[in-house]
């Protein structure tokens, strides 16, 4: 439970971090507030006043699991330049989706910016901050930049589908680079274990 004597900044902290988990179950549609406000410990009227509206409170949800790409694809470069930091961008971006929620609250956000500007706007958001941190920090031409943002969204799917279980040469040639493929297939190898264990504790 939140402790009544936190601020209400200390709240919307507590909201976002049980909103993170709800959504990422349930998306942007499938996610009630009551669901948010009971994980954070609140009432769902005092979650409204705190982010207004359902949509507003997606939204910073989604702008919270931005930032915390940009600084950690920021951190990584720091002291690199060239192909050197957009390989280290590329790693770190690998670590943060070990995370499972924070892919899930990425893509169900990419699905629900197909029905709503104001998503898709938040959306945009992290893209734009990317592109500017490729290309002022990294001085990629425009070519490696779209290429280092489809290998991103691509390694993005290939998570969230769990493609690297299938054992098919056509599945796992579609990695791009060794190095990811590695970093890759250790994650799916976790995630198969931690399906077990949860099916044995199940049972």
């Amino acid at each position: 439970m939140v402790s009544t004597r936190q601020t209400a900044a200390e709240r919307r902290v507590a909201v976002l971090s049980a909103a993170v988990t709800e959504f990422a179950k349930s998306g942007y549609a499938g996610t009630s507030t009551d669901a948010i406000a009971a994980r954070a410990g609140i009432s769902q009227p005092y979650l409204f006043r705190l982010f207004g509206t359902k949509k507003d409170l997606f939204v910073a949800t989604y702008d919270q699991v931005g930032t915390r790409i940009v600084k950690e694809l920021s951190g990584a470069i720091e002291g690199l330049n060239g192909e050197e930091a957009m390989h280290a961008m590329g790693m770190a971006y690998l670590q943060l989706l070990q995370d499972p929620e924070m892919l899930q609250v990425q893509m169900h956000g990419f699905a629900a910016a197909t029905g709503d500007s104001d998503i898709a706007a938040a959306c945009r958001k992290t893209f734009e901050v990317l592109w500017h941190m490729v290309k002022d920090k990294l001085g990629l031409d425009p070519e490696m930049i779209q290429n280092f943002f489809a290998n991103g969204m691509l390694i993005s799917v290939m998570s969230a589908i769990d493609l690297l279980s299938v054992k098919e040469a056509w599945a796992q040639s579609i990695c791009p680079g060794l190095d990811k493929f590695e970093a890759m297939n250790a994650m799916s190898q976790a995630r198969q274990r931690n399906g077990e264990t949860s099916s044995q504790q199940a049972s």
